[in-house]
């Protein structure tokens, strides 16, 4: 769990202060300025508010947290900051609000004045819904639910990709070659920006005097540029430091490029990359990546939970990915960043008093209190029957009084596993699933057969990190064999990704014949045999 006081903002708030903050972010050009969320969507500032970023209507700084009457009620979904600096902040409703530095019409008002309080920018974005925001320097990105992407303010290096150096005033959707793409993320370096589309694409536009577009070269792009080294694979997250880019796919491999003069590439050297370069290869599996604009540190977390850093770190340059003792890459960023902003909204957690679901979590599989055990593989688990039939439509059928089940102490169970069904019934107490890939199929088949639908969808995320080329096709099978349609969808799209190493690998050719005809058929219709 992230604690918020390891950044010394948030050290002076008491116990009962912090307890109701839900989401967090500190930003700032030596990270002196804070925003935070409570649990009923209270958006409180504090901090020095430098070109009046903190949006309290005056310039004044300030340790006690102030209220923003005018978001109140709001549900904060992406929040970002420039380094003037400026905030975007947009609401669950797909309203997008800016405040603070605008010399260079960053806010997307069409004024070069500052914002003193939060504004609603509309413009091209009316009737628009906004569910993303990125901050560069002095630009300002937005991601609409249909995937566009709108750009505006300091152009100077054609960050705004409007094809042009002119500074733009108001929001600008992003065209050229990103016309008919539907983009699903977005990120800005400095001076810089990228873009990931569906089909794990990456395009990138601006300043490249570092490499830090990917492109091969190291000249400006005024318009969207794809990114034609990262071509075969398909990249989920993208992030970028002040001038330098990390790049995850969906097979969990780690690319970077761009400026690495404090290594933060994790090279081994201090060399810069103009084009990605894969890294961590002798590392498990990467999960998270993280990076700021406004900082030359990098971090990554791996499937088994392990935290990396590297580049600028407390003044040393880290050239290699370093082992830390964190559990999560916000605490990179909040002890060894420089300055120590947050890289994302963080999300709170507390657990200075057991609310209803932690005491629930902390009585499973507890023999004192349990009435009931299940015996599966000759090990016990126990339970509480009460909880069960309150969780589980199949329990309260169970334990009614003509089932056999309603007067037994023990139930023997004999069609799934220990782990599986162990899993299952902690998932009724806590509603989290932990579990490797493999055993999160058995969990699908007692999630379809028990109809369990939001367990169903716990497994198939947890199935859909796990995918690998020798895997994919399996878990095709089981995706259609316990009509999971969204896993289903999933991968097969990942096969289509590698269809030529996925055709190699033995699961392939293991697979029952209709639904290799009909994978095949199905391949083809998407275009994947075209020369």
């Amino acid at each position: 769990m992230v604690d918020v006081t390891k950044w010394p903002l948030f050290s002076l708030m008491t116990p009962q202060e912090l307890s109701v903050i839900r989401r967090a972010f500190v930003f700032g050009t030596f990270a002196n300025e804070a925003i935070f969320i409570t649990t009923d969507d209270e958006v409180y500032v504090f901090g020095l508010n430098c070109s009046n970023c903190l949006g309290t209507g005056d310039s004044l700084s300030t340790i006690v947290p102030k209220k923003l009457d005018f978001l109140s009620g709001r549900k904060v979904v992406s929040l970002s900051y420039g380094s003037g600096p400026h905030i975007l902040l947009a609401t669950e409703d797909g309203e997008l609000f800016a405040w603070g530095h605008n010399g260079y019409s960053q806010l997307g008002n069409g004024t070069t004045n500052q914002g003193v309080v939060p504004i609603l920018v509309s413009a091209s974005l009316l009737n628009k819904k906004v569910i993303e925001v990125a901050c560069g320097s002095h630009h300002s990105m937005a991601l609409t639910d249909s995937g566009e992407v709108y750009a505006w303010g300091y152009n100077n290096c054609g960050q705004v990709g409007s094809g042009s150096t002119a500074n733009q005033p108001t929001p600008r959707r992003v065209s050229s070659c990103l016309q008919n793409k539907v983009a699903v993320s977005i990120v800005c370096g400095q001076t810089s920006s990228l873009v990931v589309v569906d089909n794990g694409e990456v395009y990138g536009w601006g300043y490249n005097g570092n490499g830090q577009l990917g492109l091969g070269n190291n000249g400006n792009q005024l318009t969207p540029c794809r990114i034609a080294a990262l071509q075969g694979l398909c990249v989920q997250q993208i992030v970028s430091g002040y001038a330098h880019s990390l790049a995850l796919t969906d097979e969990g491999l780690l690319y970077a490029w761009g400026a690495n003069t404090y290594g933060q590439l994790g090279t081994g050297n201090k060399s810069n990359q103009l084009s990605p370069v894969q890294i961590m290869t002798d590392k498990e599996r990467v999960v998270e990546i993280a990076a700021c604009h406004s900082t030359h540190t990098s971090a990554a977390k791996s499937q088994s939970g392990q935290v990396y850093m590297w580049g600028q770190c407390r003044g040393q340059s880290i050239v290699l990915p370093h082992l830390t003792h964190f559990n999560c890459t916000d605490d990179v960023f909040a002890c060894f960043a420089t300055p120590s902003v947050m890289w994302r909204l963080l999300s709170m957690e507390h657990d200075d008093f057991l609310t209803v679901a932690q005491s629930l979590k902390k009585e499973f599989d507890n023999p004192e209190t349990a009435d009931l055990k299940f015996c599966v593989d000759g090990k016990y688990i126990f339970v509480h029957k009460a909880v069960l039939k309150i969780r589980c439509e199949h329990f309260q059928s169970m334990f009614q009084s003509h089932w056999n089940e309603d007067m037994k102490e023990v139930i023997e169970i004999d069609q799934f596993s220990y782990p599986v069904y162990r899993s299952f019934l902690e998932f009724l107490y806590t509603d989290q699933v932990e579990l490797p890939p493999e055993d999160a199929i058995g969990l699908l088949d007692l999630a379809t057969s028990y109809c369990e639908n939001r367990l169903k969808r716990l497994c198939q995320n947890i199935i859909k990190r796990g995918i690998t080329v020798e895997n994919a096709f399996s878990l095709l099978s089981a995706a259609v064999r316990y009509d999971a349609e969204d896993l289903e969808e999933f991968c097969f799209r990942f096969c289509i990704h590698h269809l030529t190493e996925v055709t190699q690998t033995a699961a392939f050719w293991q697979i029952d014949g209709n639904l290799l005809k009909d994978f095949i058929s199905r391949a083809s219709r998407c275009g994947a045999f075209k020369n």
